[in-house]
């Protein structure tokens, strides 16, 4: 195949809570894809659409790789810059290598490709929705598998958001190893619990 039409999209699930890493997917789909005209972005579509919808791509793209930022590089780089180096990696290890990717948001990570941010891209670029989908089926996974680490936080249910049980359970426990210090509610919830322990 020409690689002129090699396009990859690139999405990341994970910026927003306050636990757990930040996740990328990168994806090439086949102008053969028959869902092709159908993904949209990963919060439009249930959790049941999604997973069917994730081993459909994983059969039918003719490449995908995933990619994450732990909370170690989240912490010590910052959200936004730990995101564009889980995008380059996501990108990178495609097993196709794309000669254009197209980024969901305003800002691109730096990559030696012809890159350009699509503001909305994952409700309009389809290669951008499918990347969507792969990276938050692998992230909801990662989350409930925390879950099971620290359950008195119940990751399972609200993947690390700041929900009010999520809020609840940081003022009652503490934060635990997977969560985000540099974040304000985390690094609150933390002085709260050692000024009510001294």
């Amino acid at each position: 195949m020409n690689a002129l039409t090699l396009l990859a999209g690139v999405d990341e699930v994970g910026r927003g809570p306050l636990a757990g890493p930040v996740v990328t997917a990168a994806v090439i789909l086949s102008p053969d894809d028959p869902m092709l005209g159908k993904y949209r972005d990963s919060k439009r579509v249930s959790e049941k659409k999604r997973l069917k919808q994730y081993h459909h791509i994983r059969r039918h793209a003719l490449s995908y790789a995933v990619a994450q930022a732990n909370l170690e590089e989240i912490e010590h780089l910052n959200i936004l810059h730990a995101t564009m180096l889980s995008m380059r990696r996501c990108v990178e290890a495609l097993p196709l290598q794309p000669n254009q990717v197209l980024v969901d948001g305003n800002r691109v990570p730096d990559m030696p490709y012809h890159v350009q941010a699509v503001i909305g891209g994952d409700d309009s670029v389809q290669e951008i929705a499918a990347a969507s989908i792969v990276a938050k089926v692998v992230r909801d996974r990662l989350m409930r598998y925390l879950d099971y680490q620290y359950p008195a936080y119940h990751f399972a249910q609200h993947k690390g958001y700041g929900t009010k049980a999520h809020l609840d359970a940081l003022r009652e426990f503490g934060p635990c190893p997977v969560h985000r210090m540099g974040f304000s509610p985390v690094a609150k919830a933390a002085q709260q619990r050692k000024n009510t322990h001294v």
